[in-house]
């Protein structure tokens, strides 16, 4: 048997790394990790179909099932293109990409770098004016029949660097907050600077809680209460 972590690799490196969250999970290695802790079925993977589950059932000694067609179906590739003359510029499409495959400005017409496009399809119900198509692109190759290793691996590694770069901003953004609320606390009438431990602790505390809120807000959906 092997160790956890290595099972839980094993079974992400055999994911197509499309990252498109069909499987119910928010990425490929959120599914990796159900899976391996028997939380997930081996056959919520369209894009990886039916060579998909062949693979995940050699990696964890399961047997062999159908495919869960509640998650997708398994089909060609797709690629996303953008309608330049229906584009807003409004960057949802940049935002709900998973790979950094989407380039454009605030305003200005977006464009796909086709060759890093993984077909997740995330950015289509992001846009506003359904200026996004999907066009299947590996005519009757499905599954990884239609993706590479080597793709997956780059797209695994994009997506990667997508979420350290979200970390790093989250922190910095937090930083700043965090120096701001200092501040205002520091003008308040009365205000004098503590350099006792329990008292700093108490205002990071305070401040923390304000930051968690602050990011609760934010991603709670549209018309919460």
């Amino acid at each position: 048997m092997h160790p956890q972590g290595t099972l839980v690799e094993r079974i992400d490196a055999a994911l197509p790394q499309t990252q498109c969250t069909r499987c119910g999970y928010p990425d490929c290695r959120a599914y990796a990790q159900a899976v391996a802790e028997g939380e997930a079925a081996i056959n919520r993977c369209p894009p990886g179909g039916a060579e998909g589950i062949q693979r995940l059932a050699h990696i964890t000694g399961q047997p062999v099932i159908a495919p869960d067609t509640s998650r997708g179906l398994e089909a060609p590739r797709l690629l996303a293109v953008i309608d330049e003359t229906w584009c807003i510029g409004c960057t949802l499409c940049i935002k709900a990409c998973p790979v950094d495959c989407i380039i454009g400005a605030p305003k200005r017409m977006h464009t796909v770098l086709d060759a890093d496009c993984t077909g997740c399809e995330l950015c289509v119900p992001a846009c506003p004016v359904d200026c996004i198509a999907l066009l299947p692109v590996t005519g009757s190759q499905t599954g990884w029949a239609a993706w590479t290793s080597d793709q997956a691996e780059q797209a695994r590694a994009q997506y990667l660097a997508r979420q350290q770069r979200a970390a790093r901003l989250q922190r910095d953004n937090d930083a700043r907050l965090a120096a701001k609320a200092e501040a205002k606390l520091a003008d308040l009438p009365g205000h004098t600077r503590h350099t006792d431990p329990s008292v700093i602790d108490k205002k990071r505390a305070v401040i923390e809680a304000a930051l968690a809120r602050s990011r609760a807000a934010k991603l709670a959906p549209k018309g919460a209460a």
